[in-house]
């Protein structure tokens, strides 16, 4: 769960600090693509009679979202696998337990016939309820039983769900305990708290992202990207165990890193940082088992002398599943003439947090913490950098 959101985050941060005149990296050579799984990914689409309102752009949410769904099927790279599911699109009635199964799969997640897809889509119509749970459940079956390929769920609604008991978050929670390797993304069409409560939570607990968007080409830009995210290559963290203080704390190099940091407890790294060059480090927690209401996290550099040097904090509820944040620490460049080549500042890294275990929750092993590290050029006048941590976007210029 919280590997995907870190790949996720780290895949922004990568390709977020560009400046004008910087060198795209090379196309990855045929024979290192060859062999990996088809990327798949699913669109499910609120087709509830909601959509019907006139408040994107001067249209309807369904014309916006029609337009968006036209535009993302042209943009899909040829080797990723796309299906359309469709929630509310059938029962315009009254019965509550018959507009709870209305979902289907519109278009099978598999190579992609364009115009058969968007001939599929012209034909909907905002109809009836918003069985988010139910068709989040029908669409975790829909990728088949192939292993290895990256799998995405990408939830359009303009509404919460209508099906309770059957909570949607925590349909979720159980697609991310079965360990399929599936990310849920989600994005509201209306800026309403609630939905956007439900829909973090959602996207939360299966490591994916919630946005929200007021227009069409928001809408198309969002969903472009995340069908594109899927295409990126995966890649492992590395297990690593911190240490209780600085000095006693293990080196670490550019990476994406796993460990587990208990309740109480400081985590400690070192991180070697050349002159003029930039720490970039981001920090996910994640709550494995039933937490108190009310958390945080902290990530700190520090000096090997424990002078504080930069720090970064988010906070969470008990609705959210994982609690992300970053930092980020150019390192000046050396003074003088010395052709010598300056030595690195070791900075320490520790993060820490106040999740504290319910009653009767076993307090061991820790929490599931992933760490992403890098140490880059350091970032020139003028150059934008994005950090992504969690559903927050923090754009620095």
């Amino acid at each position: 769960m919280i590997t995907r959101k870190r790949l996720a985050a780290g895949a922004c941060a990568l390709l977020a600090v560009l400046t004008a005149g910087a060198a795209l990296p090379a196309p990855a050579a045929a024979d290192e693509t060859a062999d990996r799984p088809a990327p798949q990914v699913e669109l499910v689409l609120d087709v509830s009679g909601s959509m019907r309102t006139k408040d994107i752009d001067g249209g309807t949410r369904m014309a916006a979202a029609k337009q968006a769904f036209n535009e993302v099927l042209d943009a899909t790279p040829e080797d990723v696998e796309l299906g359309i599911r469709t929630l509310g699109a059938e029962y315009p009635g009254d019965d509550r337990k018959t507009g709870c199964k209305d979902t289907e799969q519109l278009y099978p997640v598999g190579p992609l016939d364009r115009t058969e897809a968007k001939t599929a889509v012209a034909t909907l119509v905002p109809t009836g309820w918003t069985p988010i749970g139910p068709a989040l459940q029908a669409a975790a079956g829909d990728f088949g039983d192939g292993e290895g390929g990256s799998r995405r769920i990408v939830l359009i609604s303009d509404g919460e769900d209508t099906c309770q008991p059957l909570d949607p978050c925590e349909v979720a929670r159980e697609i991310a305990a079965r360990g399929i390797g599936l990310t849920i993304d989600t994005l509201g069409l209306v800026p309403s708290t609630k939905l956007r409560q439900q829909l973090s939570c959602i996207a939360e607990a299966t490591g994916g992202t919630y946005t929200s968007v007021e227009h069409t080409d928001e809408l198309t830009d969002r969903v472009n990207e995340l069908v594109d995210r899927a295409a990126d290559p995966v890649v492992t963290p590395v297990a690593v165990e911190g240490a209780g203080t600085c000095a006693k704390a293990p080196g670490l190099e550019s990476g994406l890193y796993t460990d587990r940091v208990g309740f109480a407890q400081d985590r400690w790294y070192r991180v070697d940082v050349p002159a003029g060059q930039e720490l970039r480090v981001s920090a996910s927690v994640s709550a494995d088992r039933a937490v108190d209401p009310g958390y945080g996290v902290l990530l700190r550099a520090v000096t090997t002398h424990g002078r504080e040097i930069v720090r970064g904090e988010a906070t969470g509820t008990g609705r959210t599943d994982v609690v992300s944040t970053g930092l980020r620490y150019p390192k000046a460049e050396a003074d003088g003439d010395d052709d010598a080549k300056p030595a690195a500042e070791t900075v320490c890294v520790q993060v820490s947090h106040s999740f504290s275990a319910a009653s009767g929750v076993q307090s061991t092993p820790g929490l599931p913490l992933e760490l992403t590290v890098d140490v880059v050029a350091r970032r020139a006048a003028g150059t934008r950098v994005v950090l992504c941590h969690s559903t927050r976007t923090i754009v620095d210029r």
